[in-house]
């Protein structure tokens, strides 16, 4: 039987398997901000423990800084001081920390693409919910918790059960002005906001493998708003050419060896998902959120449902949507064109 993509990087990546427990899971990459990682590294420091591999883990200083005059000193107290501890921390155990007016600094999950760190084939972690953006280049990539980070710098490895799989197939062309945000809040909408619980999300088809990188980064980056572990995008010619020349990426010899592995990071076409879900491109529009979920979602010309539309069942869920329209001070049938 074939393989998914999400199971050929899992293989390749388990270190060993405890019988009747987790698997050692290997991580290529993490990624460190100021936020998550000053108790992981104080953990550390109290045990006497060095940072396994400083190498493979990439920091910057990206949730409490300022977009200009970064030469200023922050002025929110608790800003200033996460971020001082980043630096200190980072000088400590020998990270390279891409922090203020380095060339390099950024938001964490940009910073790895746009330097070419993240690339196929790879894990990634960073403690941060939306490290599955990552997944657009064909790689495993999620948050993890705060003990998580400090495991991980203490390893270089994480305990971790294997997710179960998930292929989300749009076959076709996106009409215009339907956009990447657009395309996953429509599979969230059908898949709900919780339909992708204990999965790592495939997604696949014409209108996934057209869009840009920055379209499937924004695409995997909301696999977690459909309560996924992780989303990805299997690798092709799109990824390549964003990856090529940029600074940390394979060079010379070294790139074209890659370019032959990366080819490979494919779902076999015997592969079997736990679940599947198939829709039409041409059924999307732009989309709107009416309520306090994601999943929550209609098209533009669309009327808002009713908890009986959504099929909402028990109670609690009847009583739920109800409190979310009353929330929005929206009502049933109405668009965002106008009402009914």
């Amino acid at each position: 039987m074939g393989k998914t993509l999400f199971d050929k990087i899992y293989d390749n990546h388990v270190v060993a398997s405890i019988p009747e427990g987790p698997d050692v899971f290997y991580i290529d990459v993490q990624y460190i901000h100021e936020v998550t990682s000053p108790q992981a590294f104080t953990g550390l420091r109290d045990r006497g423990i060095p940072v396994a591999r400083p190498k493979q883990i990439c920091a910057t200083a990206d949730h409490n800084v300022p977009t200009e005059n970064q030469h200023l000193p922050i002025s929110n107290d608790l800003s200033r001081r996460q971020v001082a501890a980043l630096v200190k921390n980072c000088d400590e155990f020998g990270i390279e920390l891409y922090g203020m007016q380095h060339p390099f600094q950024g938001i964490v999950h940009v910073v790895g693409p746009e330097l070419g760190v993240s690339q196929p084939g790879m894990t990634m972690v960073c403690g941060d919910s939306h490290t599955s953006t990552h997944g657009a280049f064909g790689a495993i990539a999620f948050g993890v918790g705060t003990s998580e980070v400090e495991q991980v710098m203490a390893s270089q490895c994480l305990l971790q059960q294997r997710s179960k799989t998930m292929r989300v197939t749009v076959d076709g062309d996106l009409k215009k002005g339907v956009t990447a945000k657009d395309l996953v809040l429509y599979v969230i909408s059908k898949v709900t906001a919780g339909g992708g619980t204990g999965f790592f999300i495939e997604f696949a088809g014409s209108a996934f493998t057209n869009l840009t990188m920055e379209g499937r980064m924004t695409v995997c980056n909301m696999s977690i708003e459909m309560g996924a572990r992780g989303g990805l995008i299997a690798p092709d010619q799109t990824t390549f050419d964003y990856v090529k020349g940029r600074d940390f990426a394979p060079k010379g010899t070294e790139w074209d060896k890659k370019i032959a592995e990366w080819k490979t990071l494919k779902s076999d076409d015997d592969a079997i998902f736990d679940k599947e879900f198939h829709f039409d491109a041409d059924n999307i529009e732009p989309m709107i959120t009416y309520g306090t979920n994601p999943g929550m979602g209609v098209g533009i010309t669309q009327n808002i449902p009713s908890a009986n539309d959504i099929g909402a069942k028990s109670k609690k869920e009847i009583e739920s949507f109800d409190k979310a329209l009353d929330y929005m001070d929206f009502n049933v049938g109405e668009t965002m064109m106008g009402k009914k």
